[in-house]
């Protein structure tokens, strides 16, 4: 059978790609953001889960890692014993996922980065611009992919949103408005749950919470849409809960490097919201509206024409759209599978490096450690103005200014 199956590749021309090598750092029992990883870089069989330290305590990080599969000698302890063993074996990781405490990211990215792997951190990237900055100069003399997973960037429609406003249907966009609210944090009695009490420590989570957290994800989303970086920002911060050292609510104006002006409200206590991500979009042509909890539906608006709905897996869509649609139409789209399309894209780059060729640019569309940095400046500049009255500050990190 095998057999029969490598001829009719031969005949036909085709050659099975071998599978990338994954690893991950973090994620381990009960992380909310590990399953969707695993799901994620397994669902094209492009990647092969290979080695992990998924948990700060050794023993059950290496036990888990085993559980799922992992051999004894490529489940880790920690990631330093990670880094060491895998950074001279034939069959070392290709790419490895940091899905740590938000306060690691920095010093784990830069040290697999300059061991030659490729990273894929998740947000926020680092908890300083000046750290994000010496990330992107990492990156750069590596010559390491450095991704951050700002995954709802890989569901097919915001990308066919993307395609539209690159190819002119809406004209020169002349409005953003962004949202990601949610109420799961609105209860006053959760002060001392240390799931959401690290959140509003600045010790723990830096000079932001809830625009860190969330608000970061509907900028960069913005950026990822329109094309269009931020320059500058306004923002109005605020406790609503007294005990917060750090935001819980914030409303925010930015002016955009293209004309575009922007409006983003990120809370986490908006009783009634859930996940709460959405984005419009308003040109001179039209305009286009998302949401994520209802991801197979995007509705747009001609200018002095009827509303129109585009669903997700239709034909005549975008290259972008068609590349990353993966169940028939009318079926769910997930969050797993829009982090599986930032896999896809990663795999197609670094097979596209060691093959010295172009990568599909249909592919090229996972977000960069210059977005992580973008963000960091976003986060520091909202914290600066909403501790002065909202003032106009720069938003850009110094070294892109």
């Amino acid at each position: 059978m095998l057999e029969s199956i490598a001829s009719t590749y031969n005949q036909l021309g085709l050659t099975k790609m071998k599978k990338l090598k994954w690893g991950m750092i973090g994620g381990g029992e009960g992380s909310q953001i590990g399953p969707a990883h695993r799901l994620g870089s397994g669902l094209d069989d492009l990647f092969e889960f290979s080695a992990g330290a998924l948990d700060h305590r050794p023993d059950a990080g290496r036990e888990y890692a085993q559980r799922l599969g992992l051999h004894t000698d490529r489940a880790y302890g920690d990631w330093k014993e990670m880094l060491e063993g895998e950074r001279n074996r034939d069959d070392r990781i290709d790419l490895v996922t940091v899905a740590t405490p938000n306060s690691t990211h920095y010093e784990i990215t830069k040290a697999f980065l300059e061991a030659g792997f490729h990273v894929l951190c998740e947000k926020p990237m680092t908890m300083t611009v000046e750290e994000g900055e010496d990330i992107v100069r990492t990156a750069k003399a590596s010559g390491s992919i450095c991704a951050v997973n700002y995954g709802y960037t890989g569901y097919s429609l915001v990308r066919h949103m993307r395609a539209m406003v690159a190819r002119g249907d809406l004209g020169a966009v002349r409005l953003v408005n962004a949202e990601f609210s949610h109420g799961h944090h609105a209860d006053a009695a959760d002060a001392d749950n240390p799931r959401v009490r690290w959140r509003y420590d600045p010790a723990q989570a830096g000079v932001s919470a809830q625009f860190a957290d969330c608000g970061i994800h509907a900028m960069h989303m913005a950026s990822f849409i329109t094309g269009q970086e931020v320059k500058k920002l306004s923002a109005d911060i605020v406790s609503c809960i007294a005990s917060r050292e750090l935001e819980d609510d914030a409303m925010v104006n930015f002016r955009m490097d293209g004309g575009t002006v922007g409006r983003l409200w990120t809370s986490s206590v908006a009783i009634g919201r859930q996940h709460g991500l959405g984005i419009q979009v308003f040109g001179e042509k039209g305009g286009l509206r998302w949401s994520q909890e209802q991801p197979n539906q995007l509705y747009w608006m001609p200018l002095n024409e009827r509303l129109q709905i585009i669903e997700r897996g239709e034909s005549d869509l975008s290259p972008e759209a068609d590349r990353t649609t993966r169940v028939t139409i009318g079926h769910a789209e997930g969050m797993p599978l829009a982090f599986a399309n930032i896999y896809k894209d990663l795999a197609e780059a670094i097979n596209a490096s060691k093959e010295k060729r172009a990568i599909d640019p249909a592919a090229d569309l996972y977000p960069r450690a210059e977005d992580g940095l973008r963000s960091m400046a976003a986060v520091s500049a909202v914290a600066e103005s909403g501790a002065n009255e909202a003032a106009w500050v720069d938003a850009r990190p110094p070294m892109f200014r």
